[in-house]
């Protein structure tokens, strides 16, 4: 049972509701501070749990989330303690560290965006409305994923856009990764979740116009037959980070190609 007295902190919830007990979560946890018991994740014990939320990705059902309680103090010694008692050894990094599989970046948050566009003169206001953006650490159960247009984008497209926010992210869920330094088969399998839990209404690839690119474009037509959906990815490639062209791909294999080019300003919406 966490104990419930202590300072303000960030810790692990668990919806007991929505678990399902596949041990995803406590298998992901590096401090052992999530265990199944009589069949649903439960957190042991505060001191256990660091609130850095690395356990959040791995859960497909969307059930553990980050609350701000009084919460006992998170000690590595007692984490080390019973990672040694459940035969782990001490795998607990030095708390000045934040390894990939702890960072707090992998947080998942949905935030709050404007409605309105910047009018004339105005500084332009982000469009990103959830968090994290990284297909990788992306929860395919994510809420701001249900029924979304999705913008898929290379990470050089996505900085060659001078109106990323204005014209590609607004009213987008969207993830980012790149083709050619991530594992594009796992970002394959990880889309075709996405497609088949989330159910979006668009897919939207931004890509930049060189070979290594294609490679997510190639992992969206994947993950769309292997889901057996009907699907239909949309393409803009883009050309010295100024002007780009529209292709599209039905699930039945015919391409079309615009017949127009499209300049990258925030006037000309996709």
């Amino acid at each position: 049972m966490a104990a419930s007295s202590g300072r303000m902190r960030d810790v692990v919830e668990i919806d007991p509701d929505l678990c399902d007990g596949c041990g995803q979560c406590a298998s992901a946890c590096a401090e052992g501070a999530i265990a199944i018991i009589d069949g649903k994740a439960t957190l042991v014990s505060d001191v256990y749990c660091d609130g850095l939320g690395a356990c959040l990705g791995h859960c497909p059902r969307g059930a553990i989330s980050i609350v701000r309680r009084p919460a006992a103090e998170f000690s590595a010694d007692a984490a080390n303690a019973r990672l040694a008692a459940l035969g782990h050894g001490n795998h607990h990094p030095p708390q000045h560290q934040c390894p990939q599989h702890q960072c707090p970046g992998t947080m998942h948050r949905q935030l709050v965006r404007l409605a309105e566009a910047p009018k004339s003169g105005e500084v332009p206001t982000s469009q990103l409305g959830h968090w994290p953006l990284q297909l990788a650490l992306v929860n395919p159960a994510a809420p701001w994923l249900a029924g979304a247009d999705i913008l898929l984008t290379s990470q050089c497209a996505a900085a060659a856009a001078p109106d990323l926010h204005q014209r590609w992210l607004r009213g987008r869920a969207v993830l980012l990764a790149c083709p050619k330094l991530d594992d594009i088969d796992a970002h394959t399998e990880k889309l075709a979740e996405i497609i088949s839990v989330a159910q979006p209404r668009s897919l939207t690839v931004l890509r930049m116009e060189v070979p290594c690119c294609g490679g997510l474009v190639a992992a969206a037509h994947r993950a769309v037959e292997l889901v057996g959906s009907d699907l239909e990815v949309i393409v803009f490639s883009a050309r010295k980070g100024r002007r780009s062209k529209c292709s599209r791909r039905r699930r039945r294999g015919a391409w079309r190609r615009c017949l127009r080019w499209q300049s990258w300003s925030r006037t000309s919406m996709p």
